[in-house]
C-alpha cells in the first residue's frame, strides 16, 4: 500500500484517537483531584458520600462525550467494519470535526474539576448549599455539550 492511500485511514484513526483521548484524560484527571479532596473530607465526615459523589462524578461526563465522538467518527467513516478505502481529505475532515471535543472536552473537564473540587470545600462546611455547588460545576459542563454538538454535527456532514 502506497503512502498517500495510508493517509485517510491514519488521520481518521488519529481523529477518533483525539476525541477519546484528550478528554477522557481530563476527565480522569479532574475524577481523581476531586475524590482526592472528597477523600479528605469523608475522613471527617463519612455522611457526607453521596452528596460528594456526584460532584466527582460531574467531570466525568467529557470522557463520555469523547468516547461517543470515537463512535460516530469510527462508525461514520466504516473504520468500524474494516473500510480502509479513505481519501486523505476525507480523514482530514474527520481529524478537524473531532477537533472541538477533543480541545474543549480536555479543559472543560479539568476547569469542571476544579469547580467541583471547590464545591467539596463547599458542601465540608455547608452541607446544605451541594445543589449550588452543583449547578456552578454544570455551568462549565456547557461548554463541553456545545463542543460535542460541534463535532457530531461536523460528522454528520462529512
Amino acid at each position: 500500500m502506497e503512502f498517500m492511500s495510508l493517509m485517510g485511514p491514519v488521520l481518521t484513526m488519529l481523529a477518533g484517537a483525539l476525541a477519546a483521548l484528550l478528554p477522557g484524560i481530563g476527565s480522569a484527571r479532574a475524577v481523581g483531584r476531586v475524590g482526592e479532596a472528597a477523600s479528605g473530607v469523608l475522613t471527617e465526615d463519612p455522611g457526607k458520600f453521596g452528596k460528594l459523589l456526584i460532584l466527582q462524578a460531574l467531570p466525568g461526563t467529557q470522557g463520555i462525550y469523547g468516547l461517543l465522538t470515537w463512535f460516530m467518527v469510527m462508525l461514520s467513516s466504516g473504520m468500524l467494519g474494516g473500510n480502509m478505502d479513505l481519501t486523505w481529505q476525507r480523514g482530514l475532515a474527520y481529524l478537524m470535526a473531532s477537533l472541538p471535543i477533543a480541545v474543549v472536552g480536555y479543559y472543560s473537564a479539568v476547569y469542571q474539576g476544579r469547580v467541583s473540587e471547590a464545591g467539596v470545600a463547599l458542601v465540608a462546611k455547608r452541607p446544605e448549599e451541594q445543589s449550588k455547588a452543583m449547578v456552578m460545576a454544570a455551568m462549565v459542563e456547557t461548554y463541553a455539550i456545545l463542543a460535542l454538538l460541534a463535532s457530531v454535527l461536523s460528522i454528520l456532514n462529512i
